[in-house]
């Protein structure tokens, strides 16, 4: 049996980025993931926009992660085929296994990493004990749980779900080339829906390396005849729902395999449980249109390590109303809040046709506009909207203490 203080089970994006942090602290750490190299996944592709960058360098290990990444300094908006602004931007781009290899990178030779699945956990108010699929077991004062969206181990632990909306959202990643030249005019683009009916809020296009990645979101039923469409002919049926893209991205192909991930936003109930906290996708879901998934991990991440695993080894025991002070601190609240609230409020934004949503689409419309002329004029003002896939400066008020976005 190994010994440690905590025991972090899943070595995705919540779960690297705290190993490294509690390696860098000194603390005793055991980092357990079936992976010694993260696998492909569909999952995260960007880190954009100044608060989630900012949320991320509060862990300590954004420089030189991000170095990896391709970066975008402008980002273009458009929308019924027209151009409505060059917006400077801020985006690092970058593949999910990518950027958990990096994290994972960061974590000093301390944190000692068990390259085996966790198949079941024993918790107490003292230590908790971790058996593996090997049959070795590891006992811990404190198990971080960021196993994602994995159930095996929440239904083992009697820990309830909450679905708040099944198939939320549909996210769909692929590659595009440009068709007869050899690259694209724009450094990055945000389309916006043309007709509320193709129940598509927006696709945004971002270099990766040599290559222009596409990530489209839909709000639709995993089983709609539409999804099954554009796997079988994926060029025509975008043709059909974004008819004018092409006039501001030039003819292109699509290419390479279409990846398609439907989202359900849920909530887990640990707060019963002594001896483990659930961060990340583990405790709850995001949107991916949204754009604020690694807002809530980073938050998280930083919240636990920084504050609560420091106070909590700082005195015996590991009961549940030690726990319960990371599920009520207030800057997660806030995140977790804001989260949701963009969650739907995007929803409706995008294909919601009563005259309120109506009036908001086309007030949005038109703050891109004038934004874009006034950028060409040589204006000052700054009227983006709180409406992209990212976190923007009044997305960060409720939070500014810590955090930054899953897909």
């Amino acid at each position: 049996m190994r010994y440690t203080d905590i025991a972090i089970i899943g070595g995705g994006l919540a779960g690297s980025t705290a190993a490294a942090m509690l390696g860098r602290a000194g603390i005793s750490t055991v980092l357990i993931d079936p992976h010694e190299t993260y696998p492909a996944d569909f999952r995260v592709e960007k880190l954009s926009g100044h608060g989630q960058v900012e949320r991320f360098s509060r862990t300590g290990i954004a420089d030189s992660v991000l170095r990896r990444a391709t970066f975008a300094g402008e980002n273009w908006i458009a929308r019924f085929g027209h151009l409505l602004d060059k917006a400077p931007s801020r985006q690092f781009n970058i593949l999910y296994d990518s950027l958990v290899n990096a994290i994972r990178d960061e974590i000093p030779g301390n944190v000692e990493r068990i390259w085996a699945k966790a198949v079941s956990v024993e918790a107490s108010p003292e230590r908790q004990r971790i058996t593996l699929a090997n049959d070795a077991t590891v006992s811990a004062r404190l198990v971080v749980l960021a196993n994602g969206l994995n159930v095996g181990l929440r239904h083992q632990l009697g820990i309830a779900r909450k679905i708040v909306s099944a198939c939320h959202s549909i996210s769909i990643g692929f590659d595009i080339v440009p068709a007869g030249r050899t690259s694209f005019d724009f450094p990055a683009l945000t389309y916006f829906s043309e007709r509320p009916s193709d129940r598509i809020p927006y696709i945004t296009l971002f270099p990766i390396g040599t290559r222009m990645r596409a990530n489209l979101f839909v709000y639709r039923g995993f089983d709609d005849p539409w999804l099954r469409e554009l796997r079988r002919a994926p060029a025509a049926t975008l043709d059909a729902a974004l008819p004018r893209l092409k006039r501001i991205t030039g003819p292109f192909d699509i290419a390479g395999e279409m990846k398609i991930r439907p989202v359900d936003l849920y909530v887990n109930d640990a707060s019963h449980q002594p001896g483990l906290v659930l961060v990340g996708d583990a405790f709850s879901t995001s949107c991916p249109v949204a754009g604020t998934g690694c807002d809530k991990v980073f938050t998280d991440v930083e919240r636990l390590c920084n504050v609560y695993i420091p106070r909590w080894l700082a005195s015996d025991g590991m009961d549940a109303n030690k726990i319960a002070a990371f599920y009520g601190d207030p800057v997660k609240l806030a995140c977790d809040s804001w989260s949701a609230a963009k969650a739907f409020d995007f929803r409706s934004v995008s294909i919601a046709t009563s005259p309120y949503w109506t009036a908001q689409r086309w007030a949005r419309f038109f703050a891109w506009s004038t934004q874009g002329l006034l950028r060409r004029l040589g204006g000052v003002f700054h009227l983006e909207p709180n409406f992209l896939g990212h976190s923007s400066s009044s997305s960060r008020s409720s939070s500014s203490s810590s955090l930054s976005s899953s897909a």
